[in-house]
């Protein structure tokens, strides 16, 4: 295009150098609100709109008044037309499908203000889900929908959807200085809308991407934002949030059911439909309430595009996955969860992201969410970006996140996914794959100070709701405070507990004589955080097998192990975590393509370990022994922990108070009579609580429902029981006071 003199009148020049009108076709313009829009001059206000493939455009006023005909440019799709004086108008566009009446995009000021644009820049903009992404809101009286997103290395940013054909050319955007953030408001544009943005970055255009920010999206595979309006829901758990903190303290009982929502259960059974919320809620809220779990985990819900990676490579980092409903939908599970007694805990993940073309990678065309060097920002294990948490804007991305799900959801707690990748920058790799930090050493700087900075704010914005991290590694003080120089969690996943006794139940009994160790190991640190034991998904998938399949021996003892084994760890320091299926022994690995094989609680002996479960669930509820000393070496003593031969094991737990429960395991397939064990109370032991019970599925085989106490000194104590073992099973005896 030849750039010729623009035609002028007095004032304003009415039509732009061909220059700028050739960067609007090629859609290459960084300034459209200088050349579209009206730009008032001395006589009057001069008009222009850009809208490809138009066939006519007509200026109207407010009450749809004929105002002027526009006339087109230097190229098809320019208009122009100067008005008398400034004034609301409409656009009457003609199209070949038909007309459309609008308010003009370009016809209103600046939407972020000054405050939003400073908190974003420094991170700590805690309400990036109200202001940024799509807002369905008000400005000058016009409904409509304001667009904001962050691409500072963009040279152009245009909204492109539905609603405009998915044409870059029709709705760029403004950006704003020194943010990078791109604005827009549209009129007319309604919830439902579904959106993505096209960016033209340093090099040329990107693939479309997906707002970071979107409140919805489409159902995969669709990987459009949809438009929503911010939650507007009516909580009636004001009950639960009121003693949510007691709930959840470290000497409260916290049994959680960790589970997928698309594979606990289906319609139609295993190829069938997923369940909305609602159904989930309608079927999960009971089953979990009976079996007498204090929370639900639910394995990542934010939007993700692959359903293989169970959630954990996610790209909608404050939408609800569209698979189970709406973000109203969520909300109304998540009271219905509340008000039946039960927390809710959602994983989150701030270390890594997938490397989809619609998603966060390259965003702008730089790296910008993630780190720019592969040594620091790709995660070679799971194909996917690391997070630059360094970068202000990113750090307070990810808290907005987090602050989103426990604001917006009231949900209790954020389990923090893959702690341990984020700490290290040698995380799994080679030497001379890594980079070192600023003082030469291999922990992540950022990434901590990110994690000490989270669960300060969460423990101010949303009083009572946890952080718990999931951490393999030895890292000092993860769940002290951040005060006392610890990260500051609420709870740490005791990883060592979970591997350790994994390892010693999966051995034969004839062996774990052994690798008694590896069971008492957990002792010796079981003060040094404030644990949650987990038997997690990770435990029954990629070839490890089912939990009752690790057992060894035939069905029957892998059954008793399988109860023993369960029964060890309720009554062992620490938060419980199970995931689902564990709690009937189903025999498969987990597969998050078919529902739980449910069709196993007709079998006598999965029952059983069902109602083990619940009786296990109940009594560390109801024993304040089991759990009000949890982080408190007082609340436990050694009894017998040196009994290799006999691979017996036998302690105390104390309530508060003081009053004892005599737990004792023995892990042979071997009847133990009269077996001598020292007790602190002088006084019959009731038997409440015996794994080999028929009804678990057991041998019946104990004590008759109690034993007195003989004046016999054993293992330091003045009197003593004489107690029948049962075979692979564990004993809970309380003193009749």
């Amino acid at each position: 295009m030849i750039d010729r003199p623009a035609l002028t009148m007095p004032g304003e020049t009415l039509m732009p150098s061909d220059t700028d009108v050739d960067a609007l076709v090629r859609a290459e313009h960084g300034n459209p609100f200088s050349i579209l829009g009206p730009h008032p001059d001395g006589e009057g206000v001069v008009i222009r709109a850009y809208l490809p493939n138009a066939l006519g455009v007509e200026v109207l006023d407010r009450d749809q008044r004929q105002l002027a005909v526009m006339e087109q440019g230097q190229v098809p799709g320019f208009f122009f037309t100067r008005l008398p004086h400034q004034q609301p108008y409409l656009l009457k566009i003609r199209w070949a499908g038909g007309e459309q009446i609008t308010e003009d995009p370009y016809s209103f000021g600046p939407q972020l203000g000054e405050l939003d644009m400073h908190l974003f820049s420094e991170g700590n903009h805690r309400q990036i889900g109200r202001v940024f992404g799509s807002q369905v809101l008000e400005v000058d009286g016009v409904q409509g929908v304001r667009f904001a997103v962050w691409a500072p290395n963009a040279r152009r940013v245009s909204v492109v959807g539905s609603f405009n054909g998915w044409d870059g050319r029709r709705h760029p955007m403004r950006l704003r200085f020194p943010s990078g953030v791109w604005e827009l408001f549209i009129p007319r544009l309604q919830p439902g809308d579904t959106y993505k943005y096209e960016i033209l970055g340093p090099n040329g255009i990107l693939p479309l991407k997906a707002d970071p920010i979107a409140l919805a999206t489409e159902h995969p595979p669709g990987t459009a934002s949809v438009i929503a309006r911010p939650l507007d829901y009516q909580w009636k758990d004001q009950a639960w949030l009121h003693q949510r903190a007691a709930r959840q303290s470290v000497n409260a009982p916290m049994s959680i059911y960790e589970l997928h929502a698309g594979s606990w259960r289906r319609d139609g059974g295993d190829h069938g439909r997923l369940y909305d919320w609602h159904e989930l809620a309608e079927r999960l809220i009971p089953y979990v309430v009976d079996l007498g779990f204090t929370h639900i985990e639910l394995m990542p819900i934010m939007e993700h595009p692959f359903g293989g990676s169970w959630g954990y490579q996610l790209l909608s980092q404050f939408a609800p996955s569209a698979r189970y409903g709406n973000a109203h939908d969520f909300a109304e599970f998540v009271d219905a969860c509340h008000n039946a007694g039960i927390g809710v805990i959602l994983d989150w993940v701030p270390a890594h992201f997938p490397t989809d073309a619609h998603g966060l990678g390259e965003f702008d065309g730089t790296a910008l969410y993630e780190y720019a060097h592969p040594f620091e920002g790709f995660h070679q294990d799971w194909d996917t970006y690391i997070y630059n948490l360094g970068r202000t804007e990113v750090h307070g991305f990810m808290l907005a996140s987090a602050l989103h799900w426990l604001r917006e959801f009231h949900v209790d707690a954020l389990r923090v996914d893959a702690v341990a990748s984020m700490l290290y920058r040698d995380y799994s790799r080679k030497d001379g794959e890594w980079i070192p930090n600023r003082h030469g050493g291999r922990e992540n700087l950022e990434a901590i100070d990110f994690l000490r900075h989270l669960n300060d704010v969460v423990a101010i914005e949303t009083p009572g709701a946890l952080v718990i991290a999931e951490e393999s590694t030895a890292f000092p003080g993860v769940s002290k405070p951040t005060s006392e120089g610890g990260l500051g969690f609420a709870y740490k996943w005791n990883m060592g507990w979970m591997h350790d006794s994994l390892k010693y139940v999966q051995e034969d009994p004839i062996n774990r004589q052994y690798h008694h160790d590896q069971m008492t190991f957990s002792m010796v640190y079981a003060y040094s955080e404030h644990f949650v034991l987990p038997i997690s998904h990770d435990e029954v998938v990629h070839g490890k097998g089912s939990l009752i399949d690790k057992m060894p021996g035939d069905r029957w003892q892998k059954f008793a192990n399988l109860r023993a084994y369960l029964s060890f760890m309720w009554a062992h320091p620490g938060k419980k975590l199970l995931f689902m299926g564990c709690e009937f022994g189903q025999w498969r690995e987990w597969n998050h393509d078919r529902e739980l094989d449910w069709h196993l609680l007709e079998e006598a002996d999965h029952r059983g370990v069902q109602n083990l479960v619940r009786d296990l669930n109940r009594l560390y509820s109801q024993e304040p022994a089991l759990h009000e000393l949890d982080s408190d070496p007082r609340g436990f003593q050694w009894l017998i922990g040196d009994d290799r031969a006999n691979s017996v094991f036998a302690w105390l737990r104390k309530s508060s108070t003081g009053h004892p429960l005599l737990v004792v395991a023995n892990f042979t397939p071997v009847v133990r009579e009269a077996y001598r064990i020292g007790v602190p109370v002088d006084a019959k032991w009731l038997e409440v609580f015996n794994s080999d019970a028929e009804c678990y599925g057991g041998s019946n085989t104990g004590n008759g429902g109690g034993m007195l106490a003989e004046p016999i000194e054993s293992h330091g104590e003045k009197v003593s029981l004489s107690l029948t073992l049962p075979p692979l099973g564990v004993l809970v005896l309380r003193p009749q006071v």
